[in-house]
């Protein structure tokens, strides 16, 4: 993970200060929704990030229209990527919460040209548990789900 963490107060983020146009930034697309500029600590050339216009911490955070543009932007930057650079393949990455891994506290997704051999690494521990678990997961989940729909 990049070793830069952004504390900033919202509103005043570094992401907030590009989109307002008080720092530079590699701009690679914008629309009323989202940015997509250049990530500083590239991993491979074509490495871009998209954000929310709108300051939102984390995916919680957005609305729905917001989340479906940040997708529709990161696609269309992923074909440009595919097109531009020829990559062995693409990551998207997006991290809420410190826990999550998130450094900067403003919604963004990754889109990551990937090349074999690259160093890049996403792995977590599996832990499979058994199907009776994984139906009550899944219950919880279906029940939460339940319950937001009616807000």
């Amino acid at each position: 993970m990049p070793m830069f963490v952004d504390t900033s107060p919202p509103g005043h983020c570094i992401f907030c200060k590009i989109v307002a146009g008080e720092i530079p930034a590699a701009k690679v697309y914008e629309d009323d929704l989202t940015i997509a500029f250049m990530d500083i600590g590239q991993v491979n050339p074509g490495h871009v990030l998209v954000a929310s216009k709108r300051h939102a911490v984390t995916v919680l955070d957005l609305t729905a229209e917001e989340a479906a543009a940040v997708m529709q932007t990161a696609q269309r930057i992923a074909h440009a990527a595919q097109q531009a650079f020829a990559p062995d393949g693409i990551t998207l990455f997006q991290a809420n919460g410190a826990a999550g891994g998130q450094t900067v506290f403003h919604f963004h997704m990754h889109v990551l040209p990937r090349h074999e051999g690259d160093g890049m690494a996403l792995s977590w521990p599996r832990k499979e548990p058994a199907m009776p678990l994984l139906q009550h997961y899944a219950k919880q989940l279906q029940t939460a789900l339940q319950s937001t729909a009616q807000l």
